[in-house]
């Protein structure tokens, strides 16, 4: 199965991909950023300190990979990327953009959230996870057809435990990505449980971490920034600069990431 970027970039042409992605570039000190929710929080918290610090105006478009691919086929444009640095490797090869101008960002795991104030599951083991699965009424996960990476390992995870077909009746799907799908599952729904990126459960008030996914059943994603081709703002760079920041750093922790730089 070809990667979904790839995919993109064979399928409407190594021109017409170019074309999308640098048709519409930052003039002066105006930037725009599409990103992956994943690392939404952190994103926007940089962004709008960056702009204080240097006066630039950073605009986010923030969607799951999936959601984000049919948009930039449909013509969505931005001068900075942050995706899965798989998804970046691809467009490397495709020629969209520069090697050169990739820099890691941040890793993600997938791991169990919970209600505030409900009891917090044993996760300590691949047996004790799948208890709690058993156990749990509900478990709020990402639509799958958003495209996330977290929603296709769950399932395999779930494959792997032997428990697909009892979990199928528990999982509720979020409306929308990211933290704000959880805030909004929890306040729809009488679920106690979620699984997903640990940093869309960070900033969630009504929400508690309880951990990562145990041993090998977790999966850790490494998100990637990358300067679309034909963009030389020295902004784009600056901000990317500001975005390996000890400050940067420290802002990706409290937000359930951990800095993918020095």
């Amino acid at each position: 199965m070809k990667p979904h970027w790839l995919s993109v970039a064979r399928g409407i042409g190594l021109g017409v991909m170019f074309l999308f992605l640098s048709s519409t570039v930052a003039r002066g000190a105006e930037l725009r950023v599409l990103s992956t929710t994943a690392v939404q929080e952190v994103a926007a918290e940089l962004g709008a300190k960056f702009e204080r610090v240097n006066g630039d105006r950073v605009t986010f478009v923030f969607e799951p990979q999936g959601t984000m691919q049919k948009r930039m086929a449909g013509g969505e444009t931005g001068d900075i990327l942050i995706f899965p640095a798989q998804a970046i490797e691809d467009l490397v090869k495709s020629g969209a953009v520069a090697m050169n101008d990739v820099r890691p960002f941040a890793r993600s795991s997938v791991g169990v959230a919970v209600r505030r104030g409900t009891p917090k599951p044993d996760i300590s083991s691949p047996e004790a996870f799948r208890r709690a699965m058993l156990s749990a009424k509900s478990v709020i996960i990402g639509d799958p057809a958003r495209g996330g990476l977290a929603t296709p390992h769950l399932f395999k995870v779930f494959d792997r435990l032997g428990i697909t077909e009892e979990m199928k009746h528990k999982l509720i799907y979020k409306k929308v990505g990211g933290a704000a799908g959880n805030v909004q599952a929890m306040a729809e729904t009488d679920s106690n449980m979620g699984v997903g990126q640990l940093s869309e459960y960070a900033p969630v008030s009504t929400m508690e971490i309880v951990g990562p996914l145990p041993g090998d059943l977790n999966l850790t994603s490494l998100y990637s920034t990358v300067i679309v081709r034909g963009t030389h703002d020295a902004a784009a760079r600056a901000l990317l600069d500001f975005m390996r920041t000890p400050e940067a750093a420290a802002a990706l922790r409290k937000q359930g990431l951990e800095p993918a730089f020095p």
